[in-house]
């Protein structure tokens, strides 16, 4: 006998398409068009799964769900939605459906899921009634879908997540709403950039210290391991991890115990490890610099965020976004212009969101008009990137402007930052200036020939591949 579907769509062109697909798989589909027509058929009939679009004519799918349980409280529920927010996701999840797809969808993904809901027939839970998230992740476009269906997935459970992506892609806004839509989210979200803490302190920083562990311990430190107790730790650029560190984290993770330095007791740690880098990590992992094991270890649930290049269309939605954000801090209220959108969304965007973010704070402040049009954005921001027309006097000074407004580095972060922002590059600049002699690189910058190698086993550079002769 085959498995009774019904199908909740007020576009006859999609439910058409659904229906045909789902009865070549063996399905029987009923369709309609309403809520009222759904409460009718599900009050005489018993379907396996039901499928339902979100916004219908008489109201809101996915609102009505609780409606749909008292008349069939273990039906698995599919979500068809064209309003493609993490909101609507994150309601899907907590009204139990089973899963949730985005228009347009692939028709393959959804006949399968189908089938699984057939088979799997769960128990639905109840669900919670809190509020809407208003977390700034916004897109339609189809990598950001698969985020957001992601995002969903992982946050009734405490699995490990590792998230990649370019620098600005928005990889600690992903952390937070995982945390804050789980459920860890009344615990502490505590979040520590590698990159911009001193290798030689990174361990203390993570697993805290006892007094006179070193030179300058003068008290006993808590750290951030134990600060998250509880909750959630957000481990930023894990890329960026000494050798020696990243051993004592694969040990913390495998244990779920840590030994401050200098201390003697292990003590137990109930945390949920979110991690992020904007590293290719496998390349390092051959090439040593990062652990294989610690690599599976925290890739039990990877997340991609894709650079704003590969997710143009989400720019207009963005820009909108970021300019009521800019009227909600004070500054005039925008609108832009679809000639406006066209020149951000031809930009490069190299800081990706972030850089767009700053961009459309600074249209906020100076257009003159209040609907921001092409030439506002041309006046405003140049297409020639400072940077590259600065003079030899004020182009560092120009650059480390701009990489500031870029990169935003966190309060009390900007002299690490910025030194592991300046500090590799400049080292590749002596060693290709000199092609790879290290002692010669050491002259040119002033340093030590010792500390030059030694800085450069932390960054990871191999002064080899600098030797043009080889």
């Amino acid at each position: 006998m085959a498995h009774s579907i019904l199908l909740v769509e007020d576009d006859k062109s999609i439910a058409t398409v659904i229906t045909q697909a789902l009865r070549e798989d063996g399905f029987d589909v009923t369709a309609c068009e309403s809520l009222a027509r759904r409460d009718a058929l599900l009050a005489g009939h018993t379907f396996d799964v039901m499928l339902t679009d979100v916004i219908l004519s008489d109201g809101d799918g996915l609102a009505s769900i609780s409606t749909v349980r008292e008349h069939a409280p273990r039906m698995p529920i599919i979500v068809l939605s064209a309003q493609n927010t993490l909101d609507t996701a994150v309601r899907a999840s907590d009204s139990d459906a089973f899963e949730y797809f985005p228009k347009p969808f692939d028709l393959d993904e959804l006949t399968q899921a189908v089938a699984q809901a057939v088979a799997s027939r769960p128990v639905a839970e109840g669900s919670d009634d809190g509020e809407e998230s208003a977390l700034p992740l916004i897109g339609r476009s189809p990598a950001m879908q698969g985020v957001f269906r992601m995002i969903t997935r992982v946050m009734r459970n405490d699995l490990t997540v590792l998230i990649t992506g370019e620098s600005g892609t928005g990889k600690e806004l992903v952390a937070e709403a995982i945390y804050q839509l789980g459920a860890r989210k009344t615990g502490p979200f505590i979040a520590v950039n590698m990159a911009a803490i001193p290798h030689d302190l990174l361990e203390s920083e993570l697993f805290g210290h006892e007094r006179g562990a070193f030179t300058g311990a003068v008290s006993q430190q808590i750290g951030k391991f134990e600060q998250a107790n509880g909750g959630t730790l957000f481990l930023d650029e894990i890329g960026d991890m000494p050798a020696e560190a990243q051993t004592r984290l694969l040990r913390a993770l495998q244990s779920g115990r840590i030994r401050r330095v200098g201390g003697r007791q292990e003590i137990g740690v109930d945390v949920r490890i979110v991690a992020a880098t904007n590293r290719d990590l496998v390349p390092m992992i051959a090439d040593g610099r990062f652990r294989e094991d610690l690599y599976y270890r925290l890739n039990v649930v990877p997340i991609h965020l894709p650079p704003l290049r590969e997710r143009q269309e989400d720019i207009g939605a963005l820009v909108r976004h970021f300019l009521g954000q800019a009227a909600g801090e004070g500054l005039p209220a925008r609108q832009a212009s679809s000639d406006a959108i066209d020149v951000l969304k031809a930009r490069e965007w190299r800081g990706n969101v972030r850089e767009l973010r700053n961009a459309v704070f600074r249209l906020a402040l100076m257009a003159r008009d209040d609907v921001i049009d092409e030439s506002s954005v041309n006046d405003v921001l140049p297409a020639t990137r400072i940077a590259e027309h600065a003079d030899a006097k004020h182009g560092f000074d120009a650059a480390l402007e701009l990489w500031i407004e870029t990169m935003q580095p966190g309060e009390g972060t900007l002299y690490h930052a910025a030194l592991a922002a300046f500090e590799k590059p400049l080292f590749e600049h002596a060693l290709e200036r000199t092609e790879g002699n290290q002692l010669r690189a050491a002259r040119m910058l002033g340093i030590n020939r010792n500390t030059l190698r030694k800085r450069l086993a932390e960054l990871d550079i191999a002064p080899e591949s600098f030797n043009r002769r080889r």
